[in-house]
């Protein structure tokens, strides 16, 4: 199918796990480009062979001139952006009161200060040309909390809010711009390859669908609320967790 077809995209996060995932979902949809972006550009050209569509560009999305550089240069070349998929993010994680002022700034400054920017300058572009789509991941933990994860639950919770408020803001004055997030439950990616069986069989267990996520079954999710076929969706929080969190 053509899902993204004449679409220009941004995936955060876009080199690797989730979001080379979701990136090359929206490249075989037939996307006109996506920009995938990342700190690491090692993997950029092994992406731009495979789907052409792909461009990575390094670009810190702390980094409020670095995102408004980029968003103009992709304006320029493109006249618009048409899905913005906030995927970026890191963890830090320990009980509180062992987590460092550093784990809590680091994991706050990427993962929230960071859709924030994204956000920031992508959104006028889009209500300017009166459509678009935003999409950011939160994850299970935003919406429900663990243990030793403080920083990261704060972030992915103020994700969800975030989209909320956006939702509104970004519909005035006839502008058709959507704002979603999905809620990933545990996903099998390169980080949780290294976390030892004992440790996930409980999460599987507890999974009524009995498996992690693919990235392929978050993709899919992101790739529903970017394109046309969600056009009457917005402000909404899609759990892709296997029934994890019920």
């Amino acid at each position: 199918m053509n899902r993204m077809k004449d679409k220009v995209c941004v995936v955060t996060g876009g080199a690797r796990g989730i979001g080379r995932g979701i990136a090359e979902t929206f490249a075989r949809e037939g996307a006109t480009c996506v920009y995938a972006l990342d700190m690491n550009d090692s993997e950029f050209a092994a992406l731009a062979k495979a789907y052409p569509a792909i461009k990575g560009v390094v670009v810190n999305v702390t980094d409020g001139a670095a995102v408004e550089a980029f968003v103009q240069r992709a304006v320029a070349e493109h006249g618009r952006i048409d899905v913005l998929v906030n995927n970026a993010g890191i963890t830090k994680d320990a009980l509180v009161q062992k987590m460092t002022e550093e784990m809590w700034d680091a994991v706050i400054n990427v993962n929230l200060k960071g859709v924030f920017l994204m956000t920031k300058y992508v959104a006028p572009v889009m209500m300017e040309k009166g459509a678009g789509s935003i999409v950011s991941i939160s994850s299970v933990v935003g919406l429900d909390g663990n243990i030793g994860q403080s920083n990261y639950a704060a972030t992915k919770g103020g994700v969800v809010a975030m989209t909320k408020g956006w939702a509104r803001e970004f519909a005035r004055k006839g502008a058709k711009v959507r704002v979603n997030c999905v809620s990933p439950g545990y996903t099998r990616t390169p980080m949780i390859e290294t976390v030892p069986e004992k440790v996930l069989e409980p999460i599987i267990a507890r999974t009524p669908l009995g498996r992690l996520a693919e990235i392929q079954d978050i993709a899919n999710g992101v790739l529903f609320l970017s394109c046309d076929e969600s056009a009457f969706v917005t402000g909404q929080v899609l759990r892709v967790d296997g029934g994890l969190v019920l």
